[in-house]
């Protein structure tokens, strides 16, 4: 018989990891108002990539949270493959390495259906950064079902985006005072001083 041990891979870890979400953001945006929401997507690509950055230098995982937008018998390769044509700036820049990992979702939040919830706690993560879009909907829907797990949030408000501004602000305004998640920007707030706040 095999002897368990704690660092056995179908182990919880002890939970005191951070890990930064990047939702729906391999996107071919063939959709209607795709165009308009890809430009708009492209504002927040440095910020996104900043936090990529510092979350990879504190050892923390890159989980991509993203639709399968309809496609029932995708898979990852097949997504970002899609996602690429055509010179999307948006899921070039953002393209996952493959040490990433890649969560594919049917609904709007990345916990619904998805193997999340038994990834986060296997990575030993108690907190979560959002990132992507939309703000007022996957962003949204993910961050309420994180809340009702305990996670503490930071939705940085540089570093999501919705299909308009009144929108995106309500949104943020429902996930600071409904969920106490954390909104300051990336430009006023780095991933490693949000942490040393909550410890």
């Amino acid at each position: 018989m095999m002897e368990e041990t704690a660092t056995a891979p179908y182990r919880d870890t002890a939970a005191d990891g951070t890990a930064l979400l990047i939702i729906d953001m391999i996107n071919a945006f063939d959709f209607q108002h795709g165009d308009e929401l890809r430009e708009r997507a492209c504002a927040i690509i440095e910020p996104i990539l900043q936090l990529r950055k510092d979350i990879e230098a504190q050892g923390w995982p890159v989980i991509y949270v993203n639709d399968n937008f309809g496609e029932w018998h995708s898979e990852r390769s097949r997504l970002i493959d899609h996602a690429l044509e055509n010179g999307n700036v948006v899921s070039e820049r953002l393209r996952p390495t493959d040490e990433d990992y890649f969560i594919i979702k049917p609904q709007f939040s990345g916990f619904y259906a998805t193997n999340l919830p038994v990834l986060l706690p296997k990575l030993g993560v108690r907190r979560l950064i959002l990132t992507g879009l939309a703000t007022d909907i996957c962003v949204l829907f993910t961050a309420a079902d994180a809340h009702m797990r305990d996670y503490d949030l930071w939705v940085p408000a540089d570093a999501v985006i919705a299909g308009n501004d009144e929108r995106g602000q309500w949104a943020l305004e429902i996930m600071t005072n409904s969920m106490g998640a954390q909104t300051k920007p990336t430009n006023q707030l780095a991933g490693k001083d949000w942490v040393a706040s909550l410890d």
